[in-house]
Order: C-alpha cells, then sequence, then structure tokens
C-alpha cells in the first residue's frame, strides 16, 4: 500500500466525523438509515489516482468535478456543485428483501483487462466502482460501497439520464401531451423552429438517427463539450443546441451517438408538458416506484433540466427504476409504463453492426446484441444500469472511471453475464 493510500485510510474515519457540507444548489441526500448486508470500503482499487497527498478525497467545484483526483467526490455531489431540481420521493418507500449471503459466482475477465476468474471480491479490487447493487425480483443480493460512498450518497448517472429522459417521452405521448412522435420538434418547442433539429421528427431523435452533425468522441475538444459549457456554464436553453445546425443525412437514415439529441428530447418534454420534467418525472415514475429518496436533476440557467446527463440518486432507487423495467413497466399490478412503448424504447432499432458499438439501439436505450429482451442503461466512466426481464434481474453499477474509453467497461459486462449463469431464468 502507498503512503498516501495509507494515510487515507487513517483519516477517513475522521473526515466521516469532523467533515461539513458546503452550500450548494441541494443539500446533503437523505436517504433510508443503512441497512443490514450493506459492504462498504473506506478505500478502493488505484487509491493514489482519487485522492490527494493528504490522502483524502478532495472537494470537488465546478471547475474540477470531471478530473479524476475529483471525481468521487464529483459524481456523488453533483447536484450541490451546479443548480439542480429536486425529484420528490414516495411519501412511503417500497421495500426490500435481503438475501442471506451474496451470490457464490465467478466471472472470466475479458482478454483487454488479463484474463483470468474472478469473484465480487475479485471485481471491487480490480474496478473503481463506488456502489454496486445486485437485484432479483423484490430481493437485493449485492449491496456495496467503496471509496467512503454510501447508501445516502446520490451518484450521478451521466447518460443514463437518456433512457430515463425516453421513458418520459413515452408517458407525455400516453397523456396526449405529445400527439405523435412523428412529429417535429419545433411543434412542442418553438424556439427550435427553422433549425434542423426543429425540424426533426421526435422518433429519430429518440434513436439517434436524426442526420444533424454532431461529434461526440469525448477529446476534450469535442461537441460534447461544447454542449456541456453551453448547458452548464453558459445561456442553456435552445441555444444550446441550435449551435448544431448542419444536415448531413435525412433523418432517420443514420445512427450517430450524439447527446444533443436527448436535449432537444427534453425541450420538446418541457414544451408539452408546460411543467418542470423534474416534477412529471416524481409525479409518473419515481413517486410509483416507492423511491426511499429525493433524487435531482441538474438544470441550466433557464431552468431547463440537461437530459442528456446529470441526474443523480441513491442506488437502490436506480435498482427500484431497473426492476419497473425489468417488470414489463410494473409495478406490482399498476401499469407504470405502457408496455407498448417499453417494447420499442427496448428493442433494436439499429443493431449492433449499425451502431458500431457491440450494443444496438432502441429508444434512448442500449439492447444487448443477443436480441433476448436484456438491455441496459449506460454512462460514462462506468455508469450502468443492466435489466435482464427474464430473469428479473438487474445490477446498478457506479464508478469513477478515469477515462471516458475506459477498458472496464468489458469487465462490468463480464460480471454481468456471470450472474446470467448464476441466477436461472424466471417462469411467466
Amino acid at each position: 500500500m502507498s503512503p498516501r493510500a495509507a494515510l487515507l485510510l487513517a483519516v477517513l474515519p475522521l473526515l466521516a466525523l469532523g467533515g461539513c457540507v458546503p452550500s450548494g444548489s441541494m443539500k446533503a441526500p437523505q436517504a433510508a438509515a443503512s441497512a443490514p448486508g450493506i459492504r462498504s470500503n473506506p478505500g478502493g482499487p488505484d487509491l493514489d489516482r482519487y485522492t490527494n497527498n493528504a490522502g483524502q478525497y478532495p472537494r470537488a467545484t465546478p471547475a474540477t468535478w470531471w478530473q479524476p483526483v475529483y471525481s468521487v467526490d464529483g459524481f456523488s455531489r453533483l447536484d450541490e456543485i451546479f443548480s439542480a431540481r429536486v425529484v420528490s420521493r414516495a411519501p412511503a418507500p417500497r421495500p426490500w428483501r435481503r438475501a442471506a449471503a451474496e451470490p457464490a459466482l465467478q466471472y472470466s475477465a475479458p482478454p483487454m483487462r488479463g484474463g483470468g476468474r474472478y469473484d465480487i471480491d475479485g471485481y471491487l479490487a480490480r474496478n473503481p466502482a463506488t456502489g454496486l447493487l445486485v437485484a432479483v425480483d423484490d430481493t437485493i443480493h449485492v449491496e456495496r460501497y467503496q471509496y467512503a460512498r454510501s447508501d445516502a450518497h446520490r451518484m450521478v448517472s451521466f447518460s443514463m439520464a437518456k433512457t430515463i429522459c425516453a421513458i418520459l417521452v413515452g408517458l407525455a405521448v400516453a397523456d396526449g401531451a405529445i400527439a405523435s412522435i412523428e412529429d417535429a420538434a419545433e411543434r412542442y418547442a418553438p424556439a427550435l423552429a427553422g433549425s434542423e433539429y426543429g425540424r426533426t421528427p421526435i422518433r429519430h431523435l429518440l434513436t439517434m438517427s436524426s442526420g444533424v452533425r454532431f461529434r461526440e468522441d469525448y477529446d476534450g475538444r469535442d461537441d460534447t463539450v461544447k454542449l456541456s459549457r453551453a448547458m452548464l456554464f453558459g445561456p442553456g436553453g435552445a441555444g444550446a443546441v441550435k449551435q448544431f445546425d448542419t444536415r448531413e443525412a435525412v433523418p432517420g437514415a443514420r445512427w450517430y451517438y450524439a447527446s444533443s439529441e436527448t436535449q432537444v428530447l427534453g425541450l420538446v418534454l418541457t414544451g408539452a408538458l408546460k411543467r418542470p420534467i423534474a416534477d412529471y418525472l416524481s409525479e409518473r415514475i419515481w413517486q410509483p416506484i416507492g423511491a426511499e429518496a429525493d433524487a435531482s436533476w441538474v438544470i441550466d440557467r433557464t431552468g431547463q433540466e440537461t437530459t442528456y446527463a446529470n441526474f443523480s440518486a441513491v442506488l437502490r432507487d436506480y435498482a427500484r427504476l431497473g426492476m419497473l423495467l425489468a417488470n414489463g413497466g410494473k409495478v406490482g399490478t399498476q401499469q407504470v409504463i405502457p408496455a407498448d412503448w417499453l417494447r420499442e424504447m427496448t428493442r433494436a432499432h439499429f443493431t449492433s453492426t449499425q451502431t458500431g458499438r457491440w450494443f444496438g439501439y432502441g429508444f434512448q436505450t442500449w439492447v444487448f446484441p443477443e436480441n433476448d429482451g436484456s438491455f441496459a442503461l449506460l454512462g460514462v466512466r462506468g455508469q450502468t444500469i443492466f435489466v435482464d426481464p427474464q430473469r428479473r434481474l438487474v445490477m446498478v453499477h457506479t464508478a469513477v472511471r478515469p477515462d471516458a474509453r475506459d477498458a472496464g467497461g468489458a469487465e462490468a459486462t463480464a460480471l454481468w453475464r456471470g450472474l446470467r449463469q448464476h441466477f436461472p431464468r424466471r417462469a411467466g
């Protein structure tokens, strides 16, 4: 163990007792008390990358939160660093059961990660996961935290938020606020009138096939940086996406991943609903699933939610969302998400060959290439919800991977495959 890592383990108990929460847009998270069966690690792999010279997880700021050394704090406190809107929890949480023991499983690490066989302990020793939760039906089988994170921390979603946005579009259609996904975006977001995104049908925004030029390569100079700067530090609103206004293909002709398309969907939702997206999410999803803690969504200067990213929630509520999807959009007997919309969301409108990403793509949702009904919500730097409806199996994974293209994502998928082998398909 390096001197920095040793110092970290020595000072963490003091930080937990004496730390204070700085002022921010939201108060420190409130969640149900820690339950038996939760396992926490004050450290984690590669501590020197994530701690300062004093062996501490340094506090992130708007200027530093993306850097690896600040990411442990920044990724679990983003709604205090930036302005955010509350997604209110349910009056009474929907309870979880607890398995008597964690599953004794092994998985095969991919060759790009050196191969070998590992169990859950081995996975966490090799990967900078801040949280890992595995649930089947109403039972939690694994709940782990690292880097002094806990079940009270709201972990950032990054692009997992895109799938949440697509769910809300479906609900807005069911409620009649959006007449048809064949409508052009500008019908509901008049500030986009006359722009290429404004002329794009909602359907093709949902499938990332608008045909509007947008480069998302995570090299620090791409269009994602321009979008994020406009949303988090600039004027926000429609101007954040109108800067991308060159059409390269007709809508629906090609697939290209672009966070701007989800932000356009957010503008459509705001215009159609005529109320904050966070409030609608609370009413239609967060409270019906019995969420135990308030969630949050970062907003720009206009009050618009950054629907392409920056949603935050505690792990057990992410798992409740995942189980809603695994159960065909139902909570108990209540159909929360229309079943036909969920089927459209989670089938491959573009195949893995067309995306070039191993996954196929549905409505803002990644579809496993087996096309067996399993799918994923994915965010950069290791944020993941994997869903297998046939097994009623959900894996929630939050992390501080140092790079957006980190190969560790392949190992998370390998762990998921190990879980699928361990848990049988469910009847019915």
